[in-house]
């Protein structure tokens, strides 16, 4: 397997790497095979499964980095700012009288995230090559560790049956307000199967939530391929006093079956890229998991060609709203 860039501009500097380092946000690459020492910190679960895969028991998957201390921590460049403030607190405090470093794709934005780095201690640029730059800092005393729950934005939705408080940490899809897309589907939610419902991509767990209080003698899962959306839907869930399984996993492969309904505002965005295959897949792969007459319901871009590939796999597919750029597909499996 090929590296990826950013990993390619970090093994130029290798020999700065040969203690025990933290790789965190790493992709899933050979990276921990050429940095024997190195461990790794994941809160993607696609790119944990395949490095666990590889690197049996040298990766960890979670919102908080793994116990250190190390002598040098590795951030690989996140999407979200407020993601990244949080990354580069949580790796300074593990790093004391250590080494901090960045590394990412100018398009990016490592520039404007070495700027954060600097706020930490001194910033200086190592190298620039395939369209990424490392940067680096040298960290004295470690600063405490940042308290995550502290960081998560908390916003009120005025429902038909009550308040309901949504809990989002940063990195998550909509960071501290509701999207448009979730909110024409949360008033489409009548008429569901009762049974066990999936909130699939679940975000801060909004829909989920919202589903289980609809639905109380439902049973509900929560799944989310990131680890700061699956803390957030434990969150918002205890916030409102209700119980639900919520799960990592890299697709509709990791939900369950037998399913009454899958429920969903489908991701679409993959770091700076755009990609709909985890939502192709899901259309592709819904009736596996859903029990005869098992319905899925979603909201999506209006200009998606969705119908015909749920027609094709699932069944009959019929919209059921349009508002604000955004289309409510319901189908049923036979």
């Amino acid at each position: 397997m090929s590296n990826a860039p950013t990993s390619e501009v970090l093994l130029r500097q290798i020999e700065r790497l040969g203690g025990h380092v933290l790789l965190a946000g790493l992709p899933a690459d050979d990276l921990l095979g050429e940095l024997p020492q190195a461990q790794g910190w994941s809160w993607h679960a696609g790119e944990q499964r395949l490095l666990e895969a590889r690197f049996p028991g040298r990766c960890h998957f979670g919102v908080t980095p793994p116990p250190g201390p190390f002598e040098a921590a590795v951030l690989f460049l996140p999407k979200s700012r407020e993601l990244t403030d949080y990354l580069l607190a949580a790796l300074a405090s593990q790093v004391p009288h250590g080494h901090l470093y960045l590394v990412g794709e100018k398009r990016a934005g490592v520039e404007r995230a070495a700027k954060q780095l600097g706020t930490l201690a001194k910033a200086a640029k190592l190298d620039s090559a395939r369209h990424c730059q490392l940067w680096h800092a040298s960290i004295g005393e470690a600063p405490p560790a940042p308290d995550l729950h502290a960081l998560a934005q908390r916003y009120s939705l005025p429902l038909a049956d009550g308040e309901l408080q949504v809990l989002t940490l940063p990195g998550v899809f909509s960071h501290g307000r509701l999207d448009r897309g979730s909110a024409l589907l949360l008033e489409h939610l009548d008429g569901l199967p009762t049974g066990h419902v999936l909130d699939f991509g679940c975000g801060a767990g909004v829909l989920g939530a919202t589903l289980k209080r609809r639905y109380p003698q439902s049973r509900l899962t929560l799944l989310d391929v990131d680890a700061f959306a699956i803390e957030s839907s434990r969150l918002t869930l205890a916030a409102n006093g209700l119980e639900g399984d919520v799960i990592a996993g890299d697709g509709i492969d990791a939900a369950p079956t037998e399913l009454a309904a899958i429920v969903s505002n489908p991701p679409f965005h993959q770091g700076v890229h755009t990609s709909y295959e985890a939502t192709e897949r899901l259309l592709r792969e819904a009736a596996k998991h859903l029990r005869p007459s098992g319905e899925l319901r979603l909201v999506a871009n209006s200009f998606l060609r969705y119908p015909p590939l749920i027609e094709e796999h699932l069944g009959a597919c019929r919209s059921l709203a349009e508002a604000d750029g955004f289309r409510i597909y319901s189908a049923r499996r036979a």
